[in-house]
């Protein structure tokens, strides 16, 4: 369930099919994470617009970007 204290951070928009895949993968690991819409700032939207689903830990600064299966992301959480 997302939350607001994750350091883990889900770039998505509303009504955006992969946005939700990415959402239901984060799910299945059972990550804390927090859904940022990108619509919602612009400079979120200028930074993301063309590459949502994006996963980014704020920790590290490091993304993952769509495409990615559970695999991929269970390791980028690990990593």
């Amino acid at each position: 369930m997302p939350s607001k204290g994750s350091n883990i951070v889900l770039y998505h928009t509303d009504a955006c099919h992969l946005c939700e895949l990415a959402a239901e993968l984060l799910q299945q690991t059972q990550v804390t994470f927090v859904a940022r819409d990108i619509c919602d700032n612009e400079q979120l939207a200028e930074n993301y617009g063309t590459r949502i689903p994006v996963i980014k830990k704020t920790v590290c600064n490091s993304e993952l970007n769509w495409p990615f299966d559970l695999e991929a992301l269970e390791e980028f959480l690990g990593a």
